[in-house]
């Protein structure tokens, strides 16, 4: 069954004929014949992908039952029909979330067409509102995308480690996923119920972030007006996160190894004791074995902090997990940007598997929904990315590539033409050709 659709028309014969077009298409379709009957069958069947409303209706008018649809279901998808059709309508309808609307007499193969691409959104916005529901509220290690043993030695590392009360130490470069693993942590932890709460500790000079974690009293400073929580109170039986941890300064640290040690800390300007129950999850993209040789970070602390390590890899070390999470962003975006975008050609993950990505995962997200902003098209071509993916240290090699010459041809171009940063007479030098020869490939190749 390709989807599940509500007709809503007080034109018995009209509604009839629209049904039995649908249903031999693979749609299952249901009727009614005014508002009223409809939210009866929006009752019984919560999960219809699609209603299609007249505008003219006994009682409620169409627009009020699309108000009322898009509110009550935001996942299924409303075409509005009228025999009437006026701009005013119109632009209403699509404020109030119409997918379309459309007029009566409009052709079969149009009116299919519209509905085909409503089903399909429908589809996609409850996987994406799933996947988005796993992101924000209940991160688990399956969120964590990647096959290679790389990634998946990680996981299996915190997966251990997670019910446990130790205190984690996640290490990796700017953009591996350290936030998403503290939070996957957290969730499948005893303390998943209670608070999880980040910091990242290089947002804040020192006297902030002591204020922050610990929190102070009235009047201890000049401006505090009142008491203020700080975040080991506020993450009382649940985790505290503490993002790039290394950039925390000397002192301070001193008063995170004594919280560590017998969970008791006190406030800015009060002499009396706090005492909570804490778990702390630390992370920093900085070899903190060598900031402590170089006496930037407490060697205390350190051991304390690392109980438990965890080594996220970079991107460039599980490349071949580069294609599933690149088609995960793809159809991720292609949603978001309410587009119709189904892949990439072969020229254009050749490209992103020879990239160092010194951005990681994070780097990666943000590439392919740019490119998924700039596409026209259902497939993203190579045409698409930053001129960053083609001055990687990686060269660009036929290893790992199936396609054609041209396609080859095209990636090279393109590379250098990055390198020689958009001149077109040193690129042209550079790849042995004259300038004419450069302008006719450009042209051929969609480079221009």
């Amino acid at each position: 069954m390709r989807g599940t659709i509500l007709i809503i028309d007080d034109e018995e014969h009209l509604r009839g004929a629209l049904s039995r077009i649908l249903e031999l298409e693979g749609f299952r379709v249901f009727q009614a014949g005014d508002a009223r009957k409809g939210y009866l069958v929006l009752e019984q069947q919560p999960d219809l992908h699609l209603v299609i409303t007249d505008v003219r209706l006994p009682g409620e008018n169409g627009l009020q039952v699309l108000e009322k649809i898009k509110k009550l279901y935001p996942y299924c998808e409303v075409i509005v029909v009228t025999a009437f059709g006026t701009i005013q309508d119109g632009v209403q309808a699509m404020k109030l979330g119409a997918f379309d609307y459309i007029t009566k007499g409009d052709g079969d193969d149009q009116i299919l067409v519209t509905v085909e691409r409503a089903v399909e959104r429908s589809h996609m916005q409850r996987r994406i509102f799933d996947l988005e529901k796993k992101l924000k509220t209940r991160y688990s290690f399956d969120k964590i995308l990647g096959t290679s043993k790389e990634i998946k030695d990680s996981i299996l590392l915190a997966e251990k480690v997670a019910p446990t009360d130790s205190t984690v130490l996640l290490e990796g470069e700017t953009g591996t996923g350290k936030e998403l693993f503290a939070q996957s942590i957290h969730n499948a932890s005893r303390r998943k119920n209670k608070p999880f709460i980040a910091v990242n500790c290089s947002a804040f000079p020192k006297d902030l972030l002591e204020s922050e974690l610990f929190g102070f009293k009235k009047g201890a400073f000049t401006g505090a007006i009142s008491d203020k929580k700080g975040l080991f109170e506020e993450a009382n039986e649940g985790t505290l996160f503490l993002d790039e941890i290394g950039e925390m300064h000397y002192d301070l640290q001193a008063k995170l190894l004594r919280v560590l040690e017998d969970q008791s800390f006190t406030k800015i300007g009060d002499t009396k004791p706090i005492h909570v129950n804490v778990r702390i999850l630390a992370a920093t993209n900085l070899d903190l074995l060598k900031e402590v040789q170089n006496e930037q970070f407490r060697s205390d602390l350190y051991y304390r902090l690392s109980v438990f390590k965890i080594r996220l890899p970079a991107l460039r070390e599980r490349i071949e997990d580069v294609e599933e999470m690149s088609n995960y962003f793809i159809r991720f975006y292609s949603f978001k940007t309410n587009k119709q975008v189904t892949g990439m050609d072969p020229p254009f993950l050749a490209q992103l598997k020879q990239y160092d990505w010194p951005g990681n995962t994070r780097e990666l997200k943000n590439i392919i929904e740019r490119t998924v902003i700039l596409t026209d098209h259902e497939i993203l071509t190579s045409d698409l990315l930053p001129y960053e993916l083609f001055t990687s240290s990686k060269s660009t090699t036929t290893e790992d590539f199936d396609g054609s010459m041209e396609e080859l041809e095209k990636i090279h171009i393109r590379k250098i033409l990055a390198l020689a940063k958009g001149n077109k007479t040193k690129a042209a030098e550079r790849l042995g050709i004259g300038i004419p020869t450069l302008y006719r490939k450009l042209k051929k190749y969609g480079l221009e």
